[in-house]
């Protein structure tokens, strides 16, 4: 019987696909978790030192992949990015969108309106922008998958950045109406949104053991999720096996948002 998550053939791209340091994150996981099985992989992401320990983990695998250095903010090193991975291996069939930034803090009284504009395109745009030149590949492939990447803070109330939580909103609504656009082409589009995650760049913010104890509490199953949770979710939606769902965000948050109507902490996302 075939594996029906398998993806032997697919040619896949993850925007953001570097980590912090040795630690792995959801880019670091999914293009990981996607090289193995079967997936060739572009790993995208602002800076190279980033994707080394990513491309070093798939190569220790047996995996095939390949690196590109892009801002996805910027439509030209998007277009470039799509092209690099078609001039590589021919097609493309999975867009994994997971680049995004904290950015600026404060309410809207308090919030930077220039910052504001900079993480707008960022967390937002960059998703439009690489879809835009990704699409036409996946039609000449007779197909597709999208995901995106938003957040529980997307879901709910309470995140303490107004900016956070409206961008990753807006990839929940922009993730629908996609699907809507493009599914008659064959191209599924679905949104991940991850709760308490523990990864570097929740680490590098300094988030003590206190802290972390309480985003675990604030879960129905009082258990703090890693990068490879989000992965998982991620993997199985561009897998045959999802091959009849589109338009859905998956909360990946150990009940965070099935529990509450806010989070229960003001702590990062």
């Amino acid at each position: 019987m075939q594996d029906s998550v398998a993806l032997d053939g697919k040619v896949a791209i993850v925007t953001g696909a570097g980590s912090r340091g040795e630690g792995v994150g959801n880019g670091r996981a999914t293009a990981i978790l996607l090289a193995r099985r079967g997936a060739r992989v572009l790993l995208v992401d602002i800076e190279p030192g980033w994707m080394e320990a990513t491309a070093r983990a798939i190569a220790a695998e047996g995996g095939e992949h390949a690196t590109c250095v892009a801002d996805v903010s910027d439509g030209s090193q998007c277009r470039a990015a799509v092209g690099a991975a078609v001039a590589r291996w021919g097609r493309l069939d999975i867009l994994v969108n997971n680049v995004g930034i904290s950015g600026p803090p404060g309410n809207a009284v308090e919030v930077d309106p220039e910052a504001w504009d900079r993480a707008m395109r960022i967390n937002v745009s960059s998703v439009m922008l690489m879809s835009k030149h990704a699409i036409p590949e996946m039609r000449k492939a007779g197909g597709g998958a999208i995901v995106n990447l938003s957040s529980v803070a997307g879901l709910l109330a309470g995140h303490p950045g107004l900016l956070y939580a409206t961008t990753k909103g807006a990839i929940v609504q922009m993730t629908r109406a996609m699907a809507a656009h493009h599914g008659p082409e064959g191209i599924r589009v679905n949104c991940v949104a991850p709760g308490y995650v523990y990864t570097p760049m929740v680490a590098v913010r300094g988030l003590d053991e206190a802290g972390r104890e309480a985003r675990r509490q604030a879960t129905l199953l009082k258990t703090e999720g890693t990068a490879w949770d989000v992965a998982e979710a991620i993997a199985w939606l561009v897998s045959p096996a999802a091959r009849w769902i589109t338009g859905i965000t998956l909360p990946v948050d150990a009940g965070t948002s099935a529990g509450s109507t806010r989070l229960v902490s003001p702590k990062p996302i």
